[in-house]
């Protein structure tokens, strides 16, 4: 998101094996850290053990507010971070119905509300299913595009107009496993490049309502899974 949210986020990684010249790492990344603290500690901690720099990079970054799997990559292992970031991906949430905020999610305050009583279950569906396929996506204008070389989230918190251009993303799978309004779960698969939170923004839209994202987790990429996941531990 590249927001400058306030970390609140304290916390140590668990002793675990790590071959610096070639490896790959999973981690269920705390809500409230960003990807670039894991990694930072995790590039600290390889070189504390080799005596020198090593490359460490992830895989895919996970906003602040969201949760679950983050893939480090070691040593030689950084020469597949593109292949591993065009994997499909997995979200599970929460959508928040009925409301909006600037960024789409909790980063915000909700700035507008809509009536969302007349949505059923049977037209959450019915949304749900025209996401599936090959689609156009707007990114949030609260996200690191960059647009005449500056990145969206520092033009819209200048107050100046940033139009993105829409992009093509694939969504494989969306499911609706939870209807208790305003909140509906969701879990989607997706291709890479697809912002969860325009999802949200757009589901909103198709059920003539608002809505923005209170819950956000990666479950898998590709094979890859957050059950096999390193946890960090909190502080």
């Amino acid at each position: 998101m590249g927001n400058k949210l306030v970390h609140e986020a304290t916390f140590m990684l668990p002793e675990f094996d790590v071959n610096p010249e070639c490896d790959t790492l999973l981690f269920d990344k705390p809500y409230k850290c960003t990807s670039f603290d894991i990694v930072g500690k995790v590039r600290r901690m390889v070189q504390r053990q080799v005596g020198h720099k090593v490359k460490v990079g992830h895989a895919g970054t996970l906003d602040p507010l969201a949760t679950g799997l983050l893939i480090i990559c070691v040593g030689k292992m950084t020469k597949q971070i593109d292949s591993i970031q065009a994997q499909v991906k997995e979200y599970t949430g929460t959508f928040r119905l009925g409301a909006t905020t600037p960024s789409f999610d909790l980063e915000h305050p909700v700035d507008c509300e809509y009536p969302f009583e007349h949505i059923t279950p049977e037209l959450a569906e019915e949304a749900a299913k025209s996401f599936i396929g090959n689609i156009q996506q707007v990114p949030p204008v609260f996200s690191a595009v960059k647009l005449a070389g500056r990145r969206a989230y520092e033009l819209a918190r200048e107050g100046e107009e940033a139009p993105l251009a829409a992009k093509d993303i694939t969504i494989y799978d969306f499911e609706l496993p939870r209807f208790e309004l305003p909140e509906i779960d969701f879990r989607i698969k997706c291709s890479k490049g697809t912002y969860i939170r325009a999802i949200a923004r757009d589901f909103g839209e198709k059920l003539n309502s608002g809505a923005h994202l209170t819950a956000l987790r990666r479950t898998r990429i590709g094979d890859f899974s957050v059950d096999d996941a390193i946890k960090p531990i909190m502080l």
